[in-house]
């Protein structure tokens, strides 16, 4: 199931599928935020902004907004 990912609950795992690249930030991309990487969420600070992800061993934030343009698919509980 396609779904953001900004509609991860902490602790989910996903695949990124993917994006429009005007809508992602350069940076994120030059960190590995790309079709076919494996992200899971780490953590949501307070009033859910920022996500704290990781992607492929990098950590780093994003906002939901950003979160939002990056559709995933869910990987099944191991």
């Amino acid at each position: 199931m396609i779904i953001s990912l900004a509609d991860l609950k902490r602790g989910e795992k996903a695949v990124i599928k993917e994006f429009e690249v005007e809508d992602v930030p350069l940076k994120l991309l030059e960190m590995g935020c790309l079709p076919g990487n494996e992200v899971e969420l780490v953590q949501i600070a307070p009033f859910k902004d920022p996500m704290y992800l990781n992607i492929n061993g990098s950590h780093l934030a994003i906002r939901r907004e950003t979160a939002a343009h990056i559709m995933v698919e869910k990987l099944k509980d191991e």
